[in-house]
């Protein structure tokens, strides 16, 4: 990756994961769309800035549809609206006594569209040919203000939970459990070997989304990649250089956001997420935590691998709920999944976690 502070190129080589064969036209569009419009880098540096500020906000839409519960449901919904490029904003799932589940997505059109007829009939649809007689209704509008403030309001997390799960200190011991011994990063800055830029070093292992939680971590700290070279080796270890310079181009001098910076990256590739198990009351839910963008954005398809990894684990979803939480300074998105009591858990609370944190992070 090189840059010359308006013109970017960017060359990544990958690899296929998974059963189903990547759409490359898709990805190339979405990727596109990702960029900045090419007329704006032809005007001045301050309109240039001031239009990647100014992020499109799209038109948040109601996904409400009702069906009788079953294995593997949640995941199932989730798959079809990410297959339809639908993102899942909000989500607020719950399930009666007789075994009906109410569903209220808070949804996205990448494509734009929804406000269409066509557009909702066919993610109506979809839902029908996977879910078949199981579901009951599907009704898709736009989400009013006042329903959203009411729907979208975060139950509070106790005090115990927050401060465990929050918790920005780096850890004194190698990371163990659902970890690998080798994730234990390396962040090392240098100022000698480059006359304009501040050389970043990072050495860490492997997992689903790195470059996001490095790239989240230097956009956070208005930090700008002039030069960057990124290498995943065959046993999973990365090794990424990044010449980079402060929002006025010069170099980090100051060691105290030296420190800041550096403790930052560690964390983000140490523990990009928080996944643990707690009780409530008597029966048991997952709470998966992950940091907010600046903009407000939240880490993509999150919601689709926790459900994916309950439907293999044959666990069951009670309740469900999507929300937002300021600790420490920062915006935290928790995913509350209830799981009913220890007696209904047909895998061991670590096997959940174990489970959960490996699908998050792209670990067989």
């Amino acid at each position: 990756m090189s840059t010359d502070g308006k013109w970017c190129y960017i060359l990544f080589w990958v690899v296929e994961r998974g059963k189903k064969a990547t759409r490359w036209g898709l990805l190339k569009k979405r990727l596109l769309g990702a960029c900045p419009v090419a007329s704006s880098l032809l005007g001045m540096d301050s309109y240039y800035y001031g239009q990647l500020e100014t992020e499109h906000q799209s038109q948040v839409f109601l996904l409400k549809f009702s069906c009788y519960d079953r294995l593997g449901l949640l995941h199932d919904v989730t798959q079809v609206l990410c297959e339809l490029e639908l993102t899942i904003r909000r989500v607020k799932v719950s399930t009666t006594p007789d075994g009906k589940v109410m569903d209220l997505f808070f949804i996205t059109d990448t494509r734009e569209l929804l406000h269409t007829k066509s557009r909702r009939d066919e993610t109506c649809a979809q839902l029908k040919a996977v879910l078949g007689d199981f579901m009951t209704s599907c009704d898709i509008e736009v989400a009013s203000s006042e329903v959203a403030a009411c729907l979208l309001a975060s139950s509070s997390l106790p005090y115990s939970v927050m401060e465990e799960m929050f918790n920005l200190e780096l850890p004194d011991e190698p990371s163990t459990g659902s970890f690998p011994t080798s994730n234990n990063p390396s962040v090392i800055m240098d100022n000698t070997l480059s006359p304009a830029h501040t050389l970043i070093q990072l050495y860490c292992h492997d997992h689903k989304s790195l470059l996001y939680d490095i790239m989240r971590a230097l956009k956070d700290y208005n930090i700008q990649i002039s030069y960057g070279r990124f290498y995943a080796s065959h046993n999973e270890n990365c090794e990424i250089d990044l010449f980079v310079t402060q929002i006025d181009g010069k170099k980090i001098v100051d060691p105290n956001k030296q420190k800041a910076l550096c403790d930052r990256l560690t964390m983000e590739l140490s523990r990009p997420l928080r996944v643990m198990v707690v009780n409530r009351g008597p029966d048991t839910e997952l709470l998966v935590a992950n940091p907010v963008e600046l903009s407000g954005k939240g880490r993509p398809l999150v919601f689709y691998d926790i459900t994916l990894a309950l439907k293999m684990l044959g666990t069951c979803i009670f309740l469900a709920e999507i929300g937002r939480h300021v600790a420490a300074d920062r915006e935290w998105e928790v995913y509350r999944i209830h799981l009913g009591d220890d007696l209904e858990l047909t895998a061991s609370r670590n096997k959940i976690v174990e489970g959960v944190t490996k699908m998050l992070m792209g670990w067989d």
